[in-house]
């Protein structure tokens, strides 16, 4: 059983139910506040080394996204696999919170990304195998919504031996060292495309992209395709010539009514969880 005193006490009521859902709030000495994180928990499970743990940024969207209903629709098709969601609740700053660790934005958004990171390793994730007697995890992932999306890629690609996979829903890939009237040059002041092309190829990596036409409307190259869908496919580029495969390795969904909320991010939030946790065990 997948602890037994959390779950002794709620079996009763929960017979007909898949998920159950704590919330907890942990004091991060990193980030100096108190962090909200919502649990999904899957009831009755009889392996639980067989789980995976998904870390959610922007946790406080989760509820408004339905994602209680979108897990319990995927269980009852015996969908996807058990899966342990920490959806993390982002803070009053949580523009400098989220970004690229050691690397603020043009305009110092992003300054306190280096305490993020260090809070998900030193901070929740002890929480979480203390708290729920999980000491490990049959693979760990990260996703994310728009800056979170960002965040989430970030924390990934800069830990491999920690993750298997990331989520980046219209991911703020265009996190940039310059203003576009201060000298931006594409090939070079994109951040995370930086990051890419700088880091280490790690073969068990995969990668899930989503945006939407109506993202946005800037279009700063003029090529007729808007910002978020062009760093996106830049980015995924970036991604290839590091050797990930297209066929294989990366999705990538894209909307043609997708604009940038939680509804469209809440339409692919299945797809997405049906690619990570494709079932082969019976819950």
């Amino acid at each position: 059983m997948f602890h037994s005193g959390l779950y002794l006490k709620f079996m009763i009521m929960l017979k007909e139910t898949t998920i159950l859902v704590e919330s907890h709030i942990i004091h991060s000495l990193q980030l100096k506040r108190d962090v909200i994180v919502d649990f999904y928990l899957p009831v009755n499970i009889k392996d639980p080394s067989s789980m995976s743990l998904l870390l959610i940024n922007d946790g406080q969207d989760m509820e408004k996204m339905g994602f209680r209903r979108i897990l319990e629709e995927l269980y009852k098709e015996k969908a996807i696999k058990p899966v342990v969601f920490a959806a993390i609740h982002a803070g009053k700053e949580r523009k400098m919170e989220y970004g690229i660790a050691g690397h603020p934005d043009y305009k110092g958004r992003g300054d306190k990304a280096a305490h993020y990171t260090e809070f998900i390793f030193s901070e929740l994730l002890p929480f979480i195998r203390r708290n729920y007697q999980l000491h490990s995890f049959s693979d760990k992932a990260f996703a994310g919504f728009s800056l979170g999306g960002l965040m989430a890629l970030d924390i990934v690609w800069n830990h491999p031996q920690e993750f298997s996979r990331v989520g980046v829903f219209s991911g703020s890939l265009w996190w940039r060292n310059k203003g576009l009237d201060d000298g931006y040059i594409e090939e070079r002041d994109r951040i995370m495309h930086q990051r890419i092309r700088e880091g280490n190829y790690a073969p068990w990596l995969k990668f899930f992209f989503q945006t939407g036409v109506l993202d946005e409307t800037m279009d700063r190259n003029n090529n007729g395709v808007i910002d978020s869908i062009d760093d996106t496919m830049g980015l995924i580029d970036e991604l290839v010539k590091k050797g990930y495969k297209r066929e294989s390795d990366i999705v990538y969904l894209e909307y043609s009514d997708g604009k940038h909320d939680v509804p469209t991010w809440g339409r692919a939030m299945p797809e997405f969880l049906r690619w990570s946790y494709p079932n082969n065990l019976k819950i």
